[in-house]
C-alpha cells in the first residue's frame, strides 16, 4: 500500500505537470499559458492530487495509515504508532514506489518529462527564490500539515474529516506553495525526481527541513495534545427543550 501510495502520487503528479506545462499541450497554448498564468494551471494540480491523497488516506488509512512519506513515518515512529523494523520498511517501500513511477515517466514519456519546463517533476524553488527560502517554505509547510493531521486523527469529533483536511492542505500547497520549495514534504518523492533528472543540488533541503519538521510537530502534539483535545473533544451543554 505505501509502495503503491506514493507511486500514484508520483506519476499522477508527473503526468498533469507534463499535461498542464508543457508548450505542446493546450493548456500552456491557450489563454491560461505563460509564467503569469502558472498559477491558474496549478489550481487542477493542486485539486486533483488532493483529492487523490484524500482518497488514499480513506482507502489505506485504517490498513497501513497511509504514511506514503518516510518524514510522516518517522513522526509517528516518534510518537509510538509504528516500531523500528516496521519504519523501516515502510521507508524503503515509499523509496521504492517514487522511484519506480519517476523511472516510468522517464522512459515512457521520454522528452516531454524532461522538457525544462517539467524537468522530470524535479521539486525546486522557481526564480526569484532561493535555498533557504526553499527549506523555511519545506518546513513550514511541513509543521503544519503534520501537526494538523495529528490534531485530527486523535479526535473523537475530527477523526472523520482527516481525510478531507489532508486533501485540501495538499491542494493548498500546489496551488500557492509550489513556486517557493516545488511543494515536496516528502524525502522519497524529491529523491526519486532528482535520480531521474540526475539532478542533485537543492536535494538536501527535502531530506532535511521535511523530517524535521515533522519531528518537531510529533514533539510538540506529544506535549500538548491533552489541552488541544480536551478543547476540541469536550462535549457540549446539555440544555433543556423548549416544550
Amino acid at each position: 500500500m505505501e509502495t503503491v501510495g506514493l507511486a500514484g502520487f508520483v506519476l499522477g503528479a508527473g503526468l498533469l505537470t507534463v499535461f498542464l506545462e508543457h508548450p505542446n499541450f493546450p493548456a500552456m497554448q491557450s489563454s491560461f499559458g505563460g509564467e503569469e498564468n502558472a498559477i491558474w494551471r496549478r489550481i487542477p494540480l493542486g485539486i486533483l492530487m488532493g483529492a487523490y491523497i484524500s482518497g488514499i488516506v480513506y482507502l489505506f488509512g485504517k490498513k497501513s495509515g497511509a504514511h506514503i512519506n518516510p518524514a510522516t513515518t518517522w513522526a509517528f515512529f516518534r510518537l509510538g504508532k509504528i516500531n523500528f523494523a516496521d519504519a523501516c520498511f515502510y521507508t524503503a517501500a515509499q523509496f521504492v514506489g517514487a522511484i519506480a513511477a519517476a523511472l516510468v515517466l522517464r522512459f515512457w514519456l521520454g522528452k516531454w518529462f524532461a522538457h525544462p519546463l517539467v524537468n522530470f517533476g524535479v521539486t525546486e524553488m522557481k526564480p526569484p527564490h532561493v535555498p533557504m527560502t526553499a527549506f523555511v517554505a519545506e518546513f513550514i509547510i511541513s509543521f503544519v500539515l503534520m501537526f494538523v493531521v495529528l490534531i485530527f486523527i486523535s479526535s473523537k469529533r475530527l477523526e472523520k474529516y482527516a481525510a478531507v483536511v489532508t486533501g485540501v492542505l495538499i491542494a493548498l500547497y500546489l496551488i500557492f506553495e509550489l513556486p517557493f520549495s516545488g511543494m515536496s514534504l516528502n524525502p522519497a518523492r524529491s529523491f526519486a525526481a532528482a535520480l531521474a533528472a540526475n539532478k542533485w543540488e537543492h536535494l538536501w533541503i527535502y531530506f532535511v527541513a521535511p523530517p524535521l519538521a515533522m519531528l518537531l510537530a510529533a514533539e510538540i502534539y506529544a506535549r500538548t495534545k491533552t489541552v488541544f483535545l480536551s478543547v476540541i473533544d469536550k462535549e457540549l451543554p446539555n440544555y433543556p427543550k423548549e416544550n
